[in-house]
């Protein structure tokens, strides 16, 4: 017999670490009830205001510039989609996996993203192929990290943190480094990949600007740069991103994914997808950010059109997925990405396992959904009165629960106003 709190799984948790000694480590993300977008509904147009757009007839643009209007940018990056792929890394993923995300981007006419271990020669090739642009990630062990390496992306994104794992460093087991990753994170073959739970020489905002300048000189002032952040202080830590000069801002929320993480972590730190927008938007209008060009990129925890539809709707400029791709190719959760043993092909160094998977079967799975979701956005713009995904705002929401309207600023349904404590 099991109670609420003592539950059949929390009674097995307990067992196993005395066994263990250790805390639980897994892949994925949380997996307790956290709120999500699905507490916001969106509103159609009927009489009052806007008419809804007759689509497919009529064109609804969702194409998204990063970049553009800022000062040391000459190259903006352009995507037909505000879907884009966020970074996962060589390592926690085959080099099939990679490639079949470079692919799918490609496809779909947006960006992927080689995440904190580096690229090699086929994700670069693979992505020009099929028209994917490629940001280039800067981590904390700037692993791959060299003049050429960031050239060779169309944007540069320094990774503080992630949102399923705030505030750690990462960890792949020595079963998943690979001689290769070894060589191409320059790093002993044989041992575990760790990387620091920070940039060691960034002590503050003064220092990540220096870095993004010295980006700028690397790159001759052509990449727009970003700068992703696991959410938690969102308002200070995006003014402080802003004041460094980043040319986006991206939040990765608590519900997103990871490859290893311990799972108290994942479960208990950060701050969930419906509660980044409020103080972050903050931010962004008191220092005018979205006027002189700056973008926010939200990930962890989008699945469908819907949830884009509702973060862009919230002040996102675009909503990077990373879950959600997996399971488009063929992940079935079972959570154990650490363990180097996926039975997919998806995330493990075997090449017996790894052959499992059909990357360019995988990728156009990865393009199709990606594409889909994109048909979706459409869809709710045109049933909500908007040529353009850019014309979404707060006022095409309202929340379905007072905890909602509480979080977000968002006007509770029924009541059809902001609650009092969003009015002084």
């Amino acid at each position: 017999m099991s109670s609420f709190i003592w539950n059949e799984d929390v009674i097995n948790e307990i067992r196993a670490r005395g066994e263990t000694g250790a805390p639980r480590v897994r892949g994925f993300g949380a997996n307790r009830i956290l709120p999500t977008l699905d507490a916001l509904t969106i509103l159609p147009s009927q009489l009052a205001g806007k008419m809804p757009i007759d689509f497919p007839r009529e064109n609804i643009s969702t194409e998204v510039v990063i970049g553009e209007g800022r000062e040391d940018v000459s190259k903006p990056i352009k995507i037909k989609t505000p879907v884009y792929i966020s970074g996962m890394s060589f390592g926690a993923l085959s080099k099939s996996a990679k490639m079949a995300l470079a692919m799918g981007a490609g496809i779909a006419g947006s960006m992927t993203n080689t995440g904190e271990g580096g690229t090699f020669e086929e994700e670069k090739e693979t992505a020009d192929k099929w028209g994917a642009k490629f940001v280039v990630q800067w981590s904390t062990a700037r692993f791959g990290v060299s003049a050429s390496y960031l050239n060779s992306g169309d944007a540069i994104e320094i990774r503080i943190g992630k949102g399923a794992a705030p505030g750690l460093g990462g960890y792949a087991p020595a079963e998943k480094i690979s001689a290769e990753i070894a060589r191409l994170r320059g790093i002993p073959y044989g041992l575990p990949a760790v990387s620091p739970n920070r940039h060691l020489d960034i002590e503050e905002t003064n220092d990540l600007r220096r870095h993004i300048l010295l980006m700028r000189e690397v790159v001759d002032y052509k990449l727009p740069i970003f700068v992703k952040i696991g959410a938690g202080r969102v308002y200070e830590d995006v003014r402080a991103a802003i004041a460094a000069g980043a040319d986006a801002i991206v939040l990765d929320s608590s519900q997103g994914g990871t490859g290893s993480t311990v799972e108290v972590v994942s479960e208990h730190a950060g701050v969930p997808l419906l509660g980044m927008f409020a103080p972050a938007m903050r931010a962004f209008k008191e220092t005018n950010a979205k006027e002189n060009g700056v973008r926010l990129l939200v990930s962890g925890g989008i699945r469908n059109g819907a949830d884009v539809y509702k973060a862009l709707a919230l002040g996102a400029d675009a909503v990077g997925l990373g879950t959600a791709v997996l399971i488009s190719a063929g992940c079935y959760v079972c959570q154990e990405c650490h363990l180097g043993k996926c039975t997919i092909g998806l995330a493990t160094q075997d090449p017996k396992l790894e052959s499992k998977l059909d990357w360019k079967n995988a990728g156009e799975r990865i393009g199709r959904f990606i594409s889909s979701i994109t048909e979706e956005l459409k869809l709710l713009c045109a049933l909500s009165g908007h040529a353009s995904v850019r014309e979404l705002t707060t006022e095409d929401l309202r929340a379905l629960t007072y905890d909602a309207a509480a979080i977000t600023g968002i006007k509770l349904i029924g009541y059809d106003q902001q609650l009092p404590m969003w009015t002084y």
